[in-house]
């Protein structure tokens, strides 16, 4: 069952709280402008709701919205750099209703995508691995064929899915953002386990007019507990 309507609003009132207080000025014409974010959250269907509004207010061709891959979208046990030839075939999703969540952003009309630390040389098993749990984002991404050498090794892009490195998600991201050309978002919502890689994408958007909604997603956290492993 969603989350009543009230209660998502109330959620959005106090986050806008959170991400800065307003100064009495007069109000301008057309939506407020964005506002930078810190998050954290064990749902996605939190991460849904607050995209789905978000694109009503500044349309869905303006809001880009970034899933990690690693304990966010899969549940990977923290396995982020693995051979491709030894990953495990039956990986499954982190939650149970994710694909379904995916699929309401997407069908909302906003560009969604799924980014990831493993290497090129993964590609091909990663979206299978997506494919047989519900995910498909070549749809709601950006086009195909982006493909970039950084020092730290390849960037790719296929099917909606973003590779990346160790090293680089947040310049990685600005970089296929940049490359993508206008109209840029005026927002990224990112989830992703890692706070690190949270870290680097605010860091490299933080000169940018393109803000920034970073959500921690710490279910992984909240399962080992319960379990106590």
């Amino acid at each position: 069952m969603y989350m009543k309507k009230k209660g998502i609003l109330s959620l959005i009132a106090s986050l806008g709280l959170v991400a800065g207080c307003a100064t009495t000025a007069p109000v301008a014409e057309g939506p407020t402008p964005p506002q930078n974010l810190l998050g954290s959250t064990d749902e996605l269907q939190l991460i849904t709701e607050l995209s789905i509004d978000l694109a009503k207010t500044y349309g869905g061709h303006k809001v880009l919205v970034v899933l990690g891959l690693e304990d966010t979208l899969l549940d990977t046990r923290g396995d982020t750099n693995a051979s491709c030839a030894g990953h495990r075939q039956s990986i499954r999703a982190k939650q149970d209703d994710a694909a379904m969540q995916v699929q309401r952003m997407q069908e909302a009309g906003l560009k969604v995508i799924a980014m990831t630390s493993r290497g090129s040389e993964c590609v091909d098993v990663t979206i299978r691995e997506l494919n047989s749990n519900g995910f498909e984002f070549q749809a709601s991404g950006y086009p195909a064929g982006f493909n970039y050498a950084t020092s730290d090794g390849l960037l790719s892009y296929k099917q909606g899915v973003f590779f990346t490195t160790d090293q680089s998600e947040g310049p990685a991201l600005k970089r296929l953002v940049e490359s993508a050309g206008q109209p840029y978002p005026a927002l990224i919502v990112v989830a992703d386990y890692h706070q690190k890689d949270l870290n680097s994408v605010m860091k490299s958007f933080s000169t940018s007019a393109i803000k920034v909604h970073t959500w921690r997603y710490n279910r992984e956290e909240k399962q080992v507990a319960s379990t106590g492993n």
